[in-house]
């Protein structure tokens, strides 16, 4: 709880802020072994998103999904930022925590947003990244929040705060995403990731090059023309890569056993782009048409119904970054 005597005032009644979901498509150098840490590629999303509103109360009161997440940022950026925490924050949807979407950076850049519009204090995306620890290893869900569509940060050096963002581009209308969901699963977070990183064996220079090479000069071509199978092709072999090396931290290149089931009949109804996002337990591929990607994604419903923990969902790539409001 805030202590101190905040000199800070509201600049306005009400703030709403919607953060993004994103699909994390994988990291470019695990070890650092081309003298940068990680870089990562990833989408940003349309249907998943987390919404909430901030006023000022009385005492400090939180509603709705993930809220006791949303408290500890607040309390958090409260104290960092020496302002008062007697607020009213509503949370109308949260993306589903520790599933691969970004729960945990949205959550924060949200709340972040919401108090530096609340109380006119100038702060950059970065800047509230940096305070919430944002960022340590993936620099996606800073770079999905500030613009959306499909980017790829730069990684950590030793000068690095926040990763850099190389690259951001559209995501053509016509594609779509499938996302598979398993409803037991949560993937590595926490302390358990911190340690299966020191834990996970070194990523091979000689691989790292070649996935850099194939990102810069095939994959991101690729969506600036518009072909989702030659994107998808260097998705899938990154993925691959990248979950091979996870395999010993995570029991497999996917953490659900029967999400990996699923991805490969997807595969083979002509979806590409096959990957798990972050460390699961949720896999996405990619179909090029809405109409298709809806039909394939009740097909994959239908033929997975005995699967109970599984349900599948369609969704597009949103090609603007979060959005704040302020009344």
């Amino acid at each position: 709880m805030q202590h101190s005597t905040p000199s800070v005032i509201a600049q306005y009644s009400k703030v709403s802020v919607i953060a993004p979901a994103r699909l994390h498509m994988g990291f470019i150098d695990l070890s650092g072994s081309l003298g940068r840490h990680f870089g990562s590629i990833g989408v940003a999303l349309n249907e998943h998103a987390t919404r909430l509103t901030l006023t000022r109360a009385g005492e400090r009161a939180i509603t709705g999904p993930s809220a006791k997440r949303a408290g500890k940022c607040l309390t958090q950026m409260c104290q960092a930022l020496n302002v008062s925490d007697k607020l009213a924050i509503t949370i109308e949807a949260a993306i589903p925590e520790h599933v691969g979407l970004g729960s945990g950076t949205q959550m924060s850049l949200a709340i972040g947003s919401a108090l530096n519009a609340f109380y006119g204090l100038g702060l950059t995306v970065r800047d509230i990244a940096s305070l919430m620890d944002r960022g340590l290893r993936s620099g996606v869900g800073i770079g999905v929040f500030e613009q959306g569509g499909l980017v790829v940060d730069g990684g950590r050096g030793k000068k690095t705060i926040t990763p850099p963002i190389l690259v951001h581009l559209d995501i053509p209308a016509s594609w779509r995403f499938i996302l598979v969901l398993d409803k037991r699963g949560q993937g590595l977070h926490g302390q358990k990731e911190i340690e299966a990183f020191k834990e996970l064996p070194p990523f091979p220079k000689q691989e790292a090059e070649r996935l850099c090479y194939m990102l810069l000069m095939q994959g991101l071509p690729a969506v600036a023309e518009h072909d989702l199978a030659k994107f998808g092709e260097v998705i899938t072999c990154l993925q691959r890569s990248v979950g091979e090396h996870f395999a010993s931290a995570q029991g497999g290149v996917f953490t659900s056993p029967e999400v990996a089931e699923a991805m490969q009949w997807l595969t083979q109804q002509g979806a590409v782009a096959i990957g798990q996002t972050s460390w699961g337990p949720t896999g996405f591929c990619a179909i090029d048409g809405v109409a298709l990607a809806g039909t394939i994604t009740q097909a994959a419903s239908a033929k997975f119904a005995h699967f109970d923990n599984l349900s599948f969902v369609t969704a597009s790539a949103r090609n603007t970054g979060g959005e704040v409001f302020v009344f």
